[in-house]
């Protein structure tokens, strides 16, 4: 049976200061009505109704996620550990109720169209576990720039069923410089890597068992504790207990039986406040913008506030201006990735409150 797994522990420092530690990226909404991890599960529509829905978190937002998806599944990770723990955790809990269970991992912060293209990929994909259960199956994107952000996936044959484009792994690599992403681009045979996954519980708990024991011992213990008065207590001590690694360095980069789908589907990880642009018509000035904000000689610009506070911006062009009701940030678009840099700073201050 078919489960998804959310993964939705990030903190999304990089969307400072609209994302914060209590209301993260994935529980804000940047498209529509929805928030993003409403938006996550609804996109598979029928193949997976709630109930058969887990969402990891920190445990600090397990209760407001219960109520963005009511009906789910959630479990509050005790402290972040990366994303193989959090795997391994979710596949450890859908066994103690589905011995079979199919997991769909998605991170809980994605933007992707058409929810019709994506659920035929994610059919594709069970066709091929279906065939070969020792199967891992990923997304990757076709690359449209030498982006620096993205890990990639090269793709080496294709696989011979009646799923199309679908490969075999040659390997997986980092996050590139420049010159070593244009080279991938160019080459033809690289993705970027989706993060998102389609295996057997059973399969991803076998391969922690072999490449990362340690791990897999902490879990099995909490693994076995499901459903005991005690699975509290253990899962909070031994989760802790586990050195965090990502489920691409602990697995995926160790399997010999990979396959990568190419997605047929739209894709943007909204990594950082540029996404804006992307997700939403600039107006014929370049600007994009959200919320009251009138802009004298203003272009190209990132504008991100609401309709109760006016952004007036004079003379301005390629900046990002955030504003919230007790942050406001302000920075070129070639520095958006320091806004890392204010969020440690408050937090070396004690600034709590604007965390």
């Amino acid at each position: 049976m078919l489960h998804a797994v959310i993964m939705a522990g990030g903190s999304g420092t990089r969307f400072w200061p609209a994302s914060r530690r209590l209301t993260p990226k994935q529980l804000l909404s940047f498209t529509g009505q929805r928030t993003m991890i409403q938006d996550t599960l609804a996109r598979l529509g029928e193949m997976v109704p709630p109930q058969r829905c887990m969402v990891v978190t920190n445990a600090s937002l397990a209760e407001i996620v219960r109520a963005q998806l009511p009906g789910s599944n959630v479990v509050g990770e005790p402290c972040k550990r990366d994303t193989a723990p959090c795997v391994g955790l979710a596949a450890a809990i859908l066994m103690a109720g589905d011995p079979d269970a199919i997991m769909l991992v998605m991170p809980a912060d994605h933007v992707i169209s058409s929810d019709a293209q994506f659920q035929n990929a994610v059919t594709a994909g069970i066709n091929l576990l279906q065939s070969d259960p020792t199967r891992i199956v990923t997304y990757g994107i076709k690359p449209t720039y030498p982006a620096e952000s993205f890990g990639y996936i090269q793709r080496g044959e294709a696989i011979k069923s009646d799923v199309t484009n679908a490969f075999a792994v040659t390997r997986f690599r980092e996050k590139p410089d420049h010159a070593t992403a244009v080279e991938y681009c160019e080459s033809g045979t690289f993705y970027w890597n989706s993060g998102i996954f389609l295996w057997r519980a059973s399969l991803i708990l076998d391969l922690l068992r072999t490449h990362e024991p340690e791990m897999a011992a902490h879990i099995d213990a909490i693994a076995d504790a499901v459903g005991t008065e005690s699975y509290e207590a253990v899962l909070a001590n031994r989760f802790a207990k586990i050195v965090g690694k990502s489920i691409d360095y602990a697995v995926m980069e160790r399997h010999k039986n990979v396959v990568v789908i190419e997605a047929p589907f739209r894709w943007d990880d909204v990594g950082s406040w540029q996404a804006i642009s992307r997700l939403h018509d600039p107006d014929e000035h370049g600007n994009s913008v959200r919320g009251t904000h009138i802009g004298i000689d203003t272009k190209n610009s990132i504008v991100y506030g609401d309709d109760h506070h006016a952004i007036i911006t004079i003379d301005i062009e390629d900046l990002i201006v955030v504003h919230t009701r007790n942050a406001t940030l302000v920075a070129p678009k070639r520095s958006e990735e320091r806004v890392r840099e204010a969020v440690k700073i408050l937090e070396a201050r004690g600034l709590e409150e604007f965390l």
